[in-house]
Formats: C-alpha cells, sequence, structure tokens
C-alpha cells in the first residue's frame, strides 16, 4: 500500500482549490486534478474516496481555518463594538490573506455540499457567536434583531467593500484599495444601525 506524502498533499488541495473556482462544481474532475497536480489518479485516492470526498474536506478545511481565524483576539465578553469591530478586522485579514480560499468557499457553501461542509466547519464558531450575540444585547449594546438581519447588516457592508477590493474597483468602475478611513466609515455606520 502506498503511503501518503504531505507535501503531494497539499499540492492537491491547491490545485483542487483553483479547479474549483476556475472550472466550478462541474467543470471538476479526478482526472484534471491528478493532470493539473502532476499525479497520477490512483495517488489521489490514497488522500480522498472519491470528488465528493475531496470537495467536502476541502471545504471543512477552509471553513475551520476561517472560522479560527475569526476568534483570533477575539472573545464573547468584549463590548458589541469592539468585538464587532475585531471580526471585522480578522474577515477582512483572511479574504485579502486567502482570496482563492474564499472563492472556493462562497462556492462550495452555494452548492449541494453546504449543509454538511458547514454543518461540520461552524459547530463551535456558531457558539461564540451565539454567546457574543446574546451578551449584546442582554447588556444593551445591540438591538433584538433576528440572526439574519444583524447578519446582514453586521457583515453586508464589509463583504461589499471586501468585493470591491478584490475587484480593484469601485462602483464608478475607478480604482479602489480597502483602507482604515473607509472600513472605519462603514463600521461606524453599521454601529449606529445596530445599537440602541
Amino acid at each position: 500500500m502506498r503511503t501518503r506524502d504531505t507535501n503531494k498533499e497539499e499540492i492537491v488541495k491547491q490545485k483542487a482549490i483553483q479547479l474549483l473556482v476556475e472550472k466550478g462544481i462541474e467543470g471538476f474532475s479526478m482526472n484534471r486534478l491528478a493532470k493539473e497536480s502532476k499525479i497520477s489518479v490512483a495517488t489521489l485516492y490514497i488522500y480522498y474516496s472519491d470528488k465528493d470526498d475531496l470537495i467536502r474536506k476541502i471545504g471543512i478545511e477552509i471553513g475551520k481555518n476561517f472560522f479560527s481565524e475569526m476568534t483570533n483576539d477575539f472573545t464573547t465578553s468584549m463590548s458589541f463594538s469592539e468585538g464587532l469591530y475585531k471580526q471585522w478586522e480578522n474577515r477582512a485579514r483572511f479574504t485579502q490573506k486567502f482570496p482563492l480560499e474564499v472563492s472556493c468557499w462562497e462556492l462550495l457553501t452555494h452548492s449541494s455540499y453546504s449543509e454538511s461542509i458547514i454543518d461540520e466547519s461552524l459547530l463551535e464558531f456558531k457558539s461564540i457567536m451565539e454567546n457574543f450575540f446574546k451578551n449584546a444585547i442582554e447588556k444593551k449594546e445591540l438591538i433584538p434583531i433576528s440572526k439574519e438581519v444583524f447578519w446582514s447588516i453586521a457583515y453586508g457592508p464589509l463583504y461589499s467593500l471586501l468585493r470591491f477590493e478584490r475587484d480593484g474597483k469601485n462602483f464608478g468602475g475607478g480604482p479602489f484599495k480597502l483602507n482604515q478611513n473607509i472600513t472605519r466609515e462603514a463600521f461606524e455606520l453599521v454601529i449606529k444601525a445596530l445599537t440602541p
């Protein structure tokens, strides 16, 4: 039986992420991945049982890495404003550092793989954020709203700005670079909308 080579496995993961983003799930195949990774198809099956296993494992790994990053220097006891800004910083940093992984995550979470990927990668983070949300309402630092509305208002502006950053263009088509002033301006508006 052949053994796992962690270097090859990492190459396979990175190529799989790249191919998923470029070709989509329907255009992705184990044969194409093997060719792009310069390995045999048989080698792929050392790491993954099939295409679905590979896609699911990659999605879960990206999700766990993302949600782990969200807890850097963050605690549920922070004030609402401080904690939310830390979330913005962590989300922006991860998105800017790993754009391909973020694009892959978005693709997979809007696919038939979504439920299994999100359920497994979100477990611990979901509990942390529920406590933060609950604490902020109890301390009267956040207006009582549904989690869906909260998420849309709390993070929607950040992700819109990060899309402009990714594309390098503003709404009018001119150049765009996300900076501290723009981030702070958007964040202050979010705080006004969400606090009593």
